[in-house]
């Protein structure tokens, strides 16, 4: 099992959610603030701009030895040498992606369940991102929160990092750690802030809190 250094603060892209602020430039000014991974996931895009995303933010994050994972397409994880990738719960077999990434790529994946997270262990992922655990409109497609239960026995009972994501505010993140959560993924709660580069340093705050 690879165990690739991972940042508890996990950043989900969605340029929709940036208050109208180019989404490379955004990124590029949190990035002195450290701390973070990306992952990049922006579903809308065709294949050659979502190539092109791709290679402008690794140009951008590489200096700063930050993780940019690509969400679903293991092929432009592959392309532009990404640090990983984040599969959805219908993506390829977490197993399959391994054969093809080898170990010293990241495999990260989404999870609905206490058992998807087990099962997605067992495969050989790195780390689970499980919810939504509170509110949020961007994970209401995919059904109701599931609250701090299944975080805290997915977190008692798995080995690998499990990410708390859904409705995660700074001022939640300790009682997400208090649940046994790594970290936290999050999107509009940094995106949508009206100064990205602060929110960014409170979440790491809360995060380096040890209860």
């Amino acid at each position: 099992m690879p165990s690739p250094c991972l940042s508890p603060l996990y950043l989900v892209t969605d340029r929709n959610q940036t208050r109208g602020r180019d989404l490379v430039t955004l990124i590029r000014d949190i990035l002195p603030q450290g701390g973070f991974m990306v992952q990049l996931r922006e579903r809308n895009l065709g294949t050659r701009d979502l190539l092109r995303l791709a290679q402008e933010l690794l140009e951008l994050m590489r200096p700063f030895g930050m993780a940019l994972l690509i969400n679903d397409r293991l092929d432009l994880a592959l392309a532009v040498e990404a640090e990983g990738i984040h599969l959805r719960s219908d993506s390829l077999p977490i197993g399959q992606a391994r054969k093809c990434l080898g170990n010293e790529k990241i495999i990260g994946f989404s999870a609905h369940s206490v058992n998807e997270v087990v099962r997605g262990e067992e495969e050989g992922a790195d780390f689970a991102v499980l919810g939504p655990i509170y509110d949020s409109p961007s994970k209401r497609p995919y059904g109701p929160p599931i609250g701090l239960g299944p975080l805290e026995e997915a977190s008692r009972c798995c080995r690998i990092p499990v990410y708390a994501i859904g409705g995660v505010t700074e001022h939640r993140v300790l009682e997400v750690k208090k649940a046994g959560a790594f970290g936290v993924a999050v999107i509009s709660s940094i995106l949508s802030s009206e100064t990205p580069p602060v929110a960014v340093r409170n979440f790491n705050t809360q995060l380096a809190v040890t209860s």
